[in-house]
């Protein structure tokens, strides 16, 4: 009995440590800071001000960001769906011939993207590019400075976000219920008919959520309009990176980044009400599996087909490009002439045997690690909490820690500046803007609301009788969740720690306003090698540092995925 009671209290002793350890968390980095960006923005002298706003809408490079991320997102929302809704139809729905080969071609921006992507795209499109030397050669009155503005960030990203088309939305139109296509096919219905009346309406949802994402991360673009946008667009994000290096603008980087993540939620807010508002359920009792529609009309087929083999060598093309410019030297690239005299190892030998080379590699697998790492504990913990304890605290716990959700990552950036930049006591009155700690504090904030997703509903998913029977048993809770409840979410947790891990890897957006001048991260570094003032010889080292990270991708998306469709297949 007694060592029954010692138990007790150390359990509790340790549930109230956590307690205070989330309370500290939670107040000190999901919202100080950010009060602290509405505090320094109108409350700069001690008093309210609208100075920041008069000062925002005077500067017309400011208002033209304003101008143009707005047109950029709504611009994405439309490209991004009309291209992305096509190739879900094309590999899923339609009997195009090559489908399977045509879907791995159109997955490749899930294995390179962000940075990475926009770099490529430069580098073959670019003044100096591949492509446009090729079309130089060709057509000498060609303005070689094309790939550049509105529709090259346009052209970049909207080849660049289909990814999560291809992911849900090949999951709805599964759904579709093939019954319902055969009965309307019999009523003499048109295949553009039954496209629009019974397969579209199935895929809405989807589309709804997948729009959502798709304009607030074209209102939140920095890749793309950084490195192709040029003098004529500029968007919010590379203006509030512009202001937050100067003390003097700090206030309107501040509040370009309130009015981003203001914008953000209420897209949330007015998109989510939308989709509750619509019924797109099925009529259908009895679901029949869908069977790929031939296209009668010998001419659309051809289009058809013409159409889908053109993305696939939008998509493919330089992938491949990457992969071979990657063997080569940097005057084979410039001058657009490729022989086998012009492939090399030296480039991999560099990067392994480079210190400079090697250096922003380690430091971003560092980083990711050490934040992939440091999320799972966090939200592991919690969602031990929120599964254990049902009371307003928990819930409390669960809406606080998703706050990074609703914010742009700007301002979890801005915040995390303007707050540490100087001695804080409930920090130990450390300074940590401007340290090695504040860009790891940053990536494991951004992560946790879909680690914490995900966690939760692998932890909702236990069988409770399992923990049931270990306490009747006599294990203690700490006991019961380390031998118990741990081996089975396990799985859940290490493919959401390597999908985190992935996309951290090469991470830009963020790490840009917070990392540590001795230390730059991969995709800082990358975004240099793409300035017109580098030396050709780097060049080519991107493409060698974005073939490793597609190769680990790659190679991560297959551990996630790949061997779960491997057991599926063997059962």
């Amino acid at each position: 009995m007694e060592k029954f009671k010692k138990n007790l209290t150390s359990e509790k002793l340790i549930r109230y440590l956590m307690y205070g350890a989330f309370a500290w968390f939670i107040i000190s980095f999901l919202i100080l800071p950010n009060l602290n960006v509405l505090y320094t923005t109108f409350f700069a002298d001690g008093s309210f001000s609208f100075e920041a706003v008069e000062k925002l809408l005077k500067s017309e490079r400011a208002m033209n960001s304003l101008k143009n991320s707005f047109i950029l997102a709504i611009s994405l929302t439309i490209t991004v769906n009309i291209v992305g809704v096509s190739l879900v139809l094309i590999t899923e729905y339609f009997d195009i011939k090559g489908s399977k080969l045509l879907r791995l071609g159109y997955m490749t921006t899930l294995i390179y993207g962000g940075v990475i992507l926009v770099s490529g795209y430069k580098f073959i499109y670019g003044s100096n590019g591949y492509i446009t030397n090729i079309l130089a050669s060709m057509f000498p009155n060609m303005n070689t400075n094309w790939f550049v503005g509105y529709w090259a960030v346009i052209f970049v990203m909207t080849f660049a976000c289909t990814s999560n088309h291809l992911i849900f939305l090949s999951n709805a139109i599964r759904k579709v219920d093939f019954q319902t296509v055969e009965a309307a096919k019999n009523m003499g219905a048109s295949t553009f008919t039954i496209l629009r009346k019974v397969v579209l309406p199935v895929l809405l949802p989807s589309i709804f959520a997948v729009s959502i994402l798709i304009f607030i991360t074209g209102l939140g673009a920095t890749s793309a309009p950084l490195i192709v946008g040029g003098e004529s667009f500029q968007t919010i994000t590379p203006m509030i990176l512009t202001f937050s290096k100067s003390i003097g603008s700090r206030d309107l980087a501040s509040l370009l980044s309130i009015f981003l993540g203001i914008a953000t939620m209420i897209l949330l807010a007015v998109m989510t009400r939308i989709e509750k508002k619509g019924n797109y359920m099925s009529v259908s009792k009895v679901k029949t599996t869908i069977v790929r529609q031939k296209i009668n009309n010998k001419f659309a087929n051809i289009l058809a087909h013409i159409y889908a083999y053109a993305l696939f060598l939008i998509y493919v093309v330089p992938v491949v490009l990457i992969i071979i410019f990657s063997f080569t030297d940097a005057k084979s690239i410039a001058t657009g002439v490729i022989s086998l005299d012009s492939f090399t190892l030296k480039n991999y030998q560099s990067l392994f045997t480079n210190a400079s080379a090697i250096k922003p590699f380690l430091v971003s697998i560092v980083y990711a690690l050490i934040a992939s790492i440091g999320v799972v504990v966090i939200t592991v913990a919690a969602c031990r909490i929120i599964h254990k304890v049902k009371n307003k605290w928990s819930s409390a716990l669960e809406y606080s820690l998703l706050i990074p959700w609703l914010l742009p990552s700007t301002l979890i950036a801005i915040g995390l500046i303007t707050t540490f930049d100087r001695p804080r006591w409930f920090i130990g009155n450390k300074v940590l803007t401007g340290t090695l700690i504040i860009m790891l504090i940053a990536y494991i904030i951004v992560k946790i609301p879909f680690t914490l997703r995900m966690t939760k509903a692998a932890f909702f998913s236990i069988d409770d009788t399992l923990e049931d029977a270990s306490k009747n048993l006599g294990a203690s809770s700490m006991y019961t969740f380390f031998r118990v409840i741990l081996p089975i979410i396990i799985p859940s947790v290490l493919a959401v720690f390597a999908l985190n891990f992935n996309s951290l890897l090469n991470d830009y957006d963020l790490s840009v306003f917070l990392y540590h001048p001795l230390f730059q991260p991969l995709g800082v570094f990358i975004k240099g090698l793409t300035d017109a003032q580098t030396v050709a010889d780097n060049v080519t080292m991107t493409f060698v540092y974005s073939v490793i990270i597609m190769i680990i991708s790659s190679i991560i998306l297959y551990l996630v995925y790949g061997r779960k469709n491997d057991k599926i297949k063997g059962l």
